[in-house]
């Protein structure tokens, strides 16, 4: 098993679900970096459980403790570590999923591969919760990249079947990413909220969850960013991002739109604008050849629905080998887009910074 990535900022997530903690260690940190806590924090609680009714009622204070690699609030160079006890955990809920698996979550194949062994309480090591650390690794990559001018954004594009607008591909702002991280409930079209909101009412009390979109942007950054062939800004970063649980679809700028266009409607064409290069357009995400083109880097990722529904489901007893009807307990997300968006953004962040330290 696998919860280490990056080459140059190295994250390492540890913890459980239910366990006495969760928590990082980032190798790679550049020193002499003044952390600002109170960002962190805030990032934090953009993705803690229990704090809008669209999301699970666990309620957790998500408080990271630093416990090496920061002194004075600066960074020294050293690996930086961070835990976050758990404190609000029923385990209780999930002693029938012991031996009968979830219906799409991982607790079927982990129970092969671990033998047996693998902690399901509330998901153990897959669950979304060890998007936390990931959360606070992302806090402070945002911190790293606005001194080097690029900002990161991202809003909820998509809940079911109501969809916010779309970024403008060519011409989204800092200010717009900026705001966005602000808002409670991240979307560009402030109508569409209520919308997404009634969406998911709609599905929790048909005892269902829904799925959704997210648009994260990033602006600001250099062209020639990335490789080719193995070592792409698509690449690297889908391999983070597919490692947010519940993503089923990563794509860059049209993505699986460009399957039914035509080169003359699609290709991004070049113009001299205030004496420099620009694109016209920006079909491909910001990314071209596997490197980032100067354009704002554009990237949408599918969530599917939260397996852990109140709805009796099909499933089997791993010690009898019989079929049964699976009812869980237990608190959980109808809908996960509203808390991922900061998750999406981290990953993003992380994996750009990973990808600068190459430059610098």
């Amino acid at each position: 098993m696998s919860s280490v990535i990056g080459k140059n900022i190295i994250l390492s997530v540890f913890g459980e679900s239910h366990g006495d903690a969760i928590g990082c260690v980032i190798d790679g940190l550049p020193d002499g970096i003044r952390l600002d806590t109170e960002r962190i924090y805030a990032e934090m609680q953009r993705r803690a459980p229990g704090r809008d009714k669209t999301s699970t009622p666990r309620r957790e204070a998500d408080m990271p403790r630093i416990i090496s690699g920061v002194l004075d609030g600066v960074t020294t160079g050293a690996p930086l570590a961070m835990l976050i006890e758990n404190t609000n955990t029923k385990s209780g809920d999930y002693k029938n999923v012991m031996t009968v698996p979830r219906p799409s979550h991982s607790d079927y194949p982990a129970y092969v591969k671990f033998g047996g062994n693998n902690d399901v309480r509330g998901g153990g090591h897959f669950s979304a919760r060890l998007t936390a650390p990931l959360v606070f690794a992302g806090a402070i990559a945002k911190q790293i990249l606005e001194e080097k001018g690029v900002t990161v954004g991202a809003h909820i594009s998509q809940i079911g079947a109501v969809k916010d607008t779309a970024f403008d591909k060519n011409g989204v702002s800092a200010d717009v990413l900026t705001a966005l991280t602000k808002k409670p409930f991240a979307v560009i079209d402030d109508g569409a909220e209520q919308k997404m909101r009634d969406e998911i009412e709609r599905y929790r009390l048909d005892q269902n969850s829904v799925g959704g979109a997210i648009e994260c942007a990033a602006v600001g950054l250099p062209v020639g960013l990335g490789g080719n062939m193995f070592d792409t800004v698509e690449g690297r970063l889908a391999q983070i991002l597919y490692g947010i649980p519940a993503v089923k679809g990563v794509q860059f700028g049209l993505g699986f739109g460009f399957a039914a266009a035509n080169g003359k409607a699609v290709n991004d064409g070049y113009e001299m604008r205030d004496g420099a290069v620009a694109l016209k357009s920006n079909n491909n995400g910001g990314v071209l050849g596997g490197m980032t083109s100067g354009a704002p880097l554009i990237v949408c990722v599918a969530m599917k629905p939260t397996p852990s529904i109140a709805a009796p489901q099909d499933s089997v007893n791993l010690e009898t080998m019989e079929n049964t009807v699976l009812e869980i307990k237990g608190r959980h997300d109808p809908c996960i887009l509203p808390r991922a968006v900061p998750v999406v953004e981290s990953a993003v962040a992380l994996g750009i910074l990973d990808m600068m330290m190459e430059q610098d």
